[in-house]
């Protein structure tokens, strides 16, 4: 197979992530959709309308996003999902010489959201999670699998004497 849908995740047999962050891009819009309302009512305060992009949208956008390795157009893409939403909680700006009503710009939104932005917060949750796996020592799978090279075309080892298969560093 090509492709297949397994938890949640699109899984091809390419090493791309395009085909899952568009599938993510569907259903982050249709979150961001379903509470759009209360992100640009006046009723609600920016800091509830914040919180209310914390706990409701950021999960859908980042769900599986441990897995991913971004390209730039993907991190682009996220960043742009993120200025929007935050434009909508922040509301159009008034320029106090003419009057005249218009957008945030980026520079703007970064002063006014003080959280780390959605790429900030994705690489610094993967490295979190790097140094946690290389504090489990050699002993542990998950540090052979991110730390150790494997050797051999198929990357795999003769099983050992039991039948397990062995993972041999190639340094």
């Amino acid at each position: 197979m090509e492709e297949f849908r397994y938890l949640g995740k699109n899984l091809t047999n390419q090493s791309s992530i395009h085909k899952e962050i568009k599938s993510t891009l569907k259903s982050r819009n249709g979150c961001y959709h379903s509470v759009q309302n209360f992100l640009s009512s006046s009723l609600l305060s920016k800091n509830l309308k914040i919180k209310l992009y914390r706990t409701v949208i950021l999960p859908v956008v980042l769900y599986g996003f441990e897995s991913w390795s971004l390209t730039l157009t993907e991190a682009h893409r996220l960043r742009v999902f993120e200025n929007r939403v935050l434009r909508c909680i922040f509301g159009p700006k008034r320029n106090e010489v003419t009057g005249e009503w218009g957008k945030l710009h980026n520079e703007e939104l970064n002063g006014l959201y003080c959280s780390p932005n959605i790429i900030r917060m994705i690489k610094s949750t993967k490295i979190r999670w790097a140094v946690h796996v290389a504090r489990m020592g050699e002993g542990r799978g998950v540090y052979t699998v991110l730390v150790r090279k494997t050797a051999g075309k198929n990357h795999l080892e003769n099983p050992d004497v039991d039948g397990r298969i062995i993972f041999r560093s190639s340094s």
